[in-house]
C-alpha cells in the first residue's frame, strides 16, 4: 500500500532534485539527479579518527593529521558527511541563506543515514545543535543547527536539547575570517544553562559545516567544563584548504 500511495504522488508531485530542481527518472537512496550526485565527494578512509579529515592517498590506514598531532581537541571525535564543496555547497546555501527549510530536513536525513552506519548511536545521551546568538537568530528566523539535529534524534530516538548550550556574545561572522581570527572571534561566546543539565553526558554536537573547527571546539570546551563526559562532532560538510599537513601526506582538495 505505502508503495502504491508513493507511486500515486510521485505521478502528481514527481520528486525532484534537492539543488537544480530537475525531475528526478527515480527514486534513489540520495535526493538528487545524477549530475548533483556525482558532484558530491563523500569522506573514506584515510582520515584523521581525531577531526576526520581527509588525506589525498586511497589506500592505508587513518591516521592522526599534524595538527591533531601538535594540538589537543576538546572533543573525542569529529566526522563530516562529505567535502564542503559543489553539491553539498549549494544544498546548504539553499537551506542556511534562503530559507529552503525541506532541504534542511533532507540534509539532516543524510546526516541520520551517515552517522548510523559508522556510530553506535546509543553511547550519546543526548543530541545538541551549535546555538545562534539571539541577534542572529532573528536575523535568519532559524537555526540550521537545530533543523539537522531534530532529523538526527528523530531518527535514533535521542532527546534533542538546544536550550542548555547558549552563544552569549554576537560575533562577528566567521566567512571572512582567517583560522586564527576565527578562534579569538569566538572564544568565551558560550555558555552553559543550568550545568547539570551537561554533567555526565555524552553529548552529540551538531552543526552544518566544519571550516576550522573554532566554533565546534569552543562549544566542545564549554560543554567539558560544565561537566559533560564527552562530546562528538557530526557534521554535514567539512571545508578542506589546500595547504599541507606537516609528515602527514597533503589533504584533500
Amino acid at each position: 500500500m505505502k508503495e502504491i500511495l508513493t507511486g500515486i504522488a510521485d505521478l502528481i508531485f514527481p520528486p525532484r532534485c534537492t539543488t537544480c530542481d530537475v525531475i528526478l527518472k527515480e527514486r534513489s537512496r540520495l535526493p538528487f539527479c545524477p549530475h548533483c550526485t556525482a558532484g558530491i565527494r563523500f569522506i573514506r578512509s584515510p582520515l584523521c579518527p581525531r577531526c576526520g579529515i581527509p588525506f589525498t592517498v586511497t589506500e592505508g590506514e587513518d591516521h592522526l593529521c599534524g595538527e591533531c598531532l601538535m594540538t589537543q581537541r576538546p572533543y573525542a571525535v569529529a566526522r563530516a558527511v562529505g567535502l564542503y564543496e559543489e553539491t553539498l555547497l549549494t544544498a546548504i546555501h539553499l537551506f542556511k541563506y534562503q530559507g529552503r527549510i525541506g532541504i534542511g530536513k533532507v540534509l539532516g536525513n543524510i546526516m541520520a543515514d551517515f552517522a548510523g552506519g559508522i556510530w553506535d548511536m546509543n553511547v550519546f545521551s543526548v543530541i545538541m545543535p551549535v546555538p545562534l546568538h539571539l541577534k542572529r537568530l532573528r536575523e535568519r528566523g532559524f537555526n540550521q543547527a537545530v533543523i539537522l539535529a531534530r532529523e538526527i534524534a528523530t531518527r535514533f530516538f535521542l532527546p534533542i536539547d538546544f536550550l542548555t548550550l547558549r552563544r552569549t556574545v554576537f560575533t562577528e561572522s566567521q566567512v571572512r575570517l582567517g583560522r586564527e581570527d576565527r578562534s579569538v572571534n569566538v572564544r568565551g561566546a558560550f555558555a552553559v544553562r543550568k550545568p547539570e543539565r551537561a554533567a555526565g553526558k555524552s553529548i552529540l554536537l551538531v552543526d552544518d559545516v566544519y571550516t576550522t573547527g573554532s566554533t565546534l571546539t569552543e562549544c566542545a570546551r564549554t560543554l567539558l567544563t560544565a561537566g559533560a563526559d564527552s562530546v562528538a562532532v557530526l557534521t554535514l560538510a567539512k571545508a578542506v584548504s589546500d595547504h599541507d599537513e606537516p609528515g602527514n601526506g597533503r589533504k584533500l582538495n
